[in-house]
């Protein structure tokens, strides 16, 4: 029986939709991992949802107590993929693993962009890349998964004035990570972030892709690969 939820489109019961599984056993199999954090994590709100997907893609159900939620970061992801904003990224891998099916965004990675600005400061590419694409990330979605620089260097110019529609935050690591998911959170933008030092590009593909198939169910589609 599938559960209400407050907001219409949102299918929160037996119901699920997995874009990337085109075969029944591919679907088979994320439909059983999506039972089991159903029961382990929740199934209320669509942060749960976000919280399911990020404790099967590092197989760890500890990680659904790590996720941070601000700004009603579910819908401004939905808003911002109905207007076809672009999604920027740090790395290649996360460019990769987030799905092209399901909405109409481009998605930008920041090692495509900056190379002159990181040989004369001296920063990191994907640092670079993102101050390379400062008039892009208005009203854009920002994931990063690896890379703390870049996270402090979007934190930067949000307090400047930029206003991206979400930022997916996780980079892993000992060095800022963990401070700049934490500087992320201070800010007034909607955001997904975790708790700590872990993280990495599953968590914050799995962020990404989970806000991508709510949208998808929302307009109807339900099954393997729709």
């Amino acid at each position: 029986m599938r559960e209400e939820s407050s907001r219409p489109g949102d299918i929160t019961g037996n119901t699920y939709t997995d874009l990337a599984a085109v075969t029944p056993e591919a679907y088979a199999i994320a439909s059983t991992s999506r039972n089991l954090a159903r029961e382990q994590v929740g199934n209320a709100t669509p942060e749960d949802r976000v919280r399911q997907r990020c404790s099967i893609a590092v197989g760890d159900f500890a990680m659904a107590g790590l996720m941070r939620f601000a700004g009603d970061p579910v819908e401004a992801g939905l808003s911002a993929l109905g207007r076809q904003a672009p999604i920027i990224v740090d790395i290649r891998m996360v460019q990769a693993g987030i799905l092209k099916r399901g909405h109409a965004s481009e998605v930008l990675c920041a090692l495509d962009f900056g190379d002159d600005i990181a040989r004369e400061r001296g920063i990191t590419r994907t640092s670079a890349g993102f101050l390379a694409l400062r008039d892009q990330i208005e009203g854009s979605i920002v994931v990063i998964g690896n890379a703390p620089s870049a996270l402090l260097v979007v934190c930067d110019m949000v307090r400047e004035g930029v206003r991206p529609a979400l930022v997916i935050g996780t980079p892993v690591g000992f060095v800022n990570a963990a401070e700049s998911k934490e500087a992320l959170r201070a800010l007034d933008v909607p955001s997904v972030s975790n708790a700590g030092t872990r993280g990495g590009t599953p968590v914050a593909v799995a962020a990404m892709n989970e806000i991508i198939t709510i949208l998808a169910e929302r307009a109807g589609h339900a099954g393997p690969g729709y």
